[in-house]
């Protein structure tokens, strides 16, 4: 009797102690969940004040990039939740069955002792027609004991129940506040490809504003430019004017110089005179006029633009010349070797 009452005991202890390690495993599962989503959360806060603080340095970035990479970080927070869930299912299960075997192991020897107990008590029955009363008094806290285990049982059934039913609404509460994230970073999403649009069209407007300006400022420059060349057109055109004038004039007065000379040369009357040297300079024309002038004759010099001109005269008639040029070439002392005549007109007669 006392081995039978031990057995149970250390049935009720090895059921409450398999509860009690249960609901251990099952909080402890629970507080690491709780802690993988407490540091994923802060990274997640880091990453948005990261792009919050970068929102300026990659406004150029496009816009897919962002999007793809919260999505692949959404998929490995999935990923993370449902291995957790998923191993803390499995540890429910295996001590749940744990338990269930122990049970099991701890009724079957409850059965086993209570079979050898009857067959005591038939063998005790044979020997006497009177029931032992520690046998009563065995019956009645054995009947105890199993209305304990029963409740013990009910009460660990009915934490299994309450620790299942959490873990269902922290599996709904984590794919609540997934579905809130999603929505959120579409709404994210959908903000950010709004206000990158905006900034484009802004841009294009900028863009389609210098345009115009620029277009603006090129038909100006052109309307500029096109009246600085009629200016300059119209100054041209009246500097050739002047200078065909100007041309016009002096051809006009050559023509009258021309035909004065003309009629100077066919009905006035010539002078010839015998041209000797073109002198360089004042001295050789002063040296070579007083040559002449000592040998008797008239000397008359003529400023040209090669030179003086040294002449004898005039004559007359042209043999009058001719003789004098004759005669000068032919003195040795003057050293004239070339001379000759020509029908000159003073420049006052001209």
């Amino acid at each position: 009797m006392s081995m039978n009452n031990k057995q149970r005991w250390m049935g009720g202890v090895v059921l409450l102690g398999g509860g009690v390690l249960l609901a251990a495993l099952l909080l402890k599962g629970k507080e690491e969940i709780h802690q993988k989503q407490s540091q994923i959360a802060p990274v997640e806060q880091v990453q948005q004040r990261n792009q919050m603080a970068a929102g300026e340095a990659i406004q150029l970035q496009p816009l897919t990039v962002d999007v793809a990479t919260e999505k692949r970080l959404l998929e490995e927070q999935k990923r993370s939740r449902e291995k957790a869930v998923a191993e803390q299912e499995a540890k429910a299960a295996d001590f749940l069955r744990m338990q269930q075997q122990a049970e099991a192991d701890a009724a079957r020897k409850a059965a086993e002792e209570y079979a050898a107990m009857n067959a005591r008590r038939g063998a005790t029955a044979q020997e006497g027609s009177d029931i032992p009363p520690e046998l009563v008094q065995d019956e009645k806290t054995k009947a105890k004991l199993n209305a304990a285990d029963q409740k013990k049982v009910e009460q660990q059934q009915t934490e299994q129940k309450k620790l299942e039913q959490q873990q269902v609404q922290q599996k709904q509460k984590a794919e609540a506040e997934k579905k809130l994230v999603e929505q959120k970073q579409k709404l994210d999403a959908e903000k950010k490809i709004a206000e990158q649009k905006r900034k484009e069209a802004e841009v294009e407007k900028k863009a389609e504003q210098e345009k115009r300006l620029q277009a603006q400022e090129e038909a100006k420059r052109k309307a500029e430019v096109q009246v600085e060349v009629e200016k300059k057109k119209a100054e041209l055109d009246k500097k050739a004017a002047e200078d065909k004038k100007h041309k016009a004039q002096e051809d006009a007065k050559k023509k009258a110089e021309a035909e004065k000379a003309r009629t100077l040369l066919e009905n006035g009357d010539k002078q010839w005179m015998v041209q000797v040297a073109l002198a360089a300079n004042e001295a050789n024309a002063d040296a070579l006029a007083s040559k002449l002038r000592a040998k008797g004759y008239k000397v008359t010099r003529s400023q040209t633009s090669k030179g003086i001109r040294i002449m004898v005269g005039p004559s007359k008639d042209r043999d009058s010349a001719d003789v004098a040029r004759k005669k000068i070439t032919s003195d040795v002392s003057l050293g004239l070797k070339s001379a000759w005549v020509m029908d000159w007109v003073p420049l006052d007669q001209r």
